[in-house]
C-alpha cells in the first residue's frame, strides 16, 4: 500500500466492567493509556482511527480519533463485530474480562453472614473471533500480558488468534504494564522475527508500534 495515511484503524483500549449488581462489578487495573497513545499516534499519521474505549478517567487529546465508548466485554465485542470488516488494521490492546457473571442482580445484593458465590461464564474472545474473519488485506495485532513462560505463551496467542504480530508485556519488567507512564515490550511476528524494545514512554512506544504496523502493512 503506497499511502499509509489512508489506513482505517480499529483499536480497543482500557478495561471492561462486568456487572454483578447495580453497584458492583468485576474489572482490572488497565487505564487504557497505551491504547489511547496508539490511537493518537495513528491519527497524527493521518489514518482514520476508531477507538473502542472501555471505562477510564483518561481523555483522548487528538480530536481526529473517533471514540466509541463501551462498558462491558459484550459491548466491546458487539462494537468490534460491527466495525471490523470496514478496517485495514485492528489492534486489540484492551484488557477485556475473560469471565462475566452469569446472572446480574437487578437490586443491590445485601451483605449477610454467609459466603457469596458468583457463577461466571466465559466472554467471547474478541481478538480470536475477529482473527477468524481476517482477510489477506487486513492486519491484526494483539497484546499479551504474561507473568511466566512469556515468549511461549505469546507465540501461542499469535497462532490462536491469527495475528500478524503480538505486543508482549511482561509483569517481570520494572516500569512496565498497568499504572506506569513507561512500558517495555517484545514484538513477536508471525514470520518468526522477534524485536525486544527498551523501556520507553508509552507515547514513544505507541509511535514505534504505529510505524511497525505501517511497515508490516506495506508488505501484505
Amino acid at each position: 500500500m503506497d499511502n499509509s495515511t489512508s489506513l482505517k484503524v480499529l483499536i480497543t483500549a482500557g478495561p471492561t466492567r462486568e456487572a454483578i449488581d447495580p453497584v458492583r462489578y468485576i474489572s482490572n487495573h488497565s487505564s487504557g493509556k497505551m491504547g489511547i497513545a496508539i490511537a493518537e499516534s495513528f491519527a497524527k499519521q493521518g489514518c482514520l482511527v476508531t477507538l473502542v474505549l472501555g471505562p477510564t478517567h483518561l481523555t483522548v487529546n487528538n480530536p481526529l480519533v473517533k471514540i466509541e465508548q463501551v462498558t462491558s466485554a459484550k459491548e466491546m465485542y458487539d462494537k468490534c463485530n460491527t466495525l471490523y470488516a470496514q478496517v485495514d488494521v485492528a489492534i486489540f490492546a484492551a484488557a477485556v474480562a475473560d469471565y462475566t457473571p452469569k446472572e446480574v442482580a437487578t437490586q443491590k445484593v445485601k451483605k449477610n453472614s454467609g459466603e457469596w458465590n458468583i457463577e461466571l461464564e466465559k466472554t467471547k474472545d474478541i481478538a480470536q473471533e475477529m482473527g477468524k474473519r481476517k482477510t489477506n488485506k487486513q492486519l491484526n495485532i494483539v497484546f499479551a500480558l504474561e507473568t511466566n513462560n512469556e515468549l511461549e505463551n505469546a507465540h501461542a496467542k499469535l497462532i490462536k488468534k491469527n495475528a500478524d504480530f503480538v505486543v508482549l508485556n511482561s509483569m517481570q519488567d520494572e516500569g512496565a504494564g498497568f499504572g506506569h507512564d513507561t512500558n517495555k515490550v517484545t514484538l513477536i511476528f508471525k514470520n518468526g522475527l522477534v524485536k525486544s524494545k527498551t523501556l520507553m514512554t508509552k507515547q514513544a512506544l505507541a509511535e514505534d508500534i504505529c510505524q511497525e504496523v505501517i511497515n508490516t502493512y506495506k508488505n501484505l
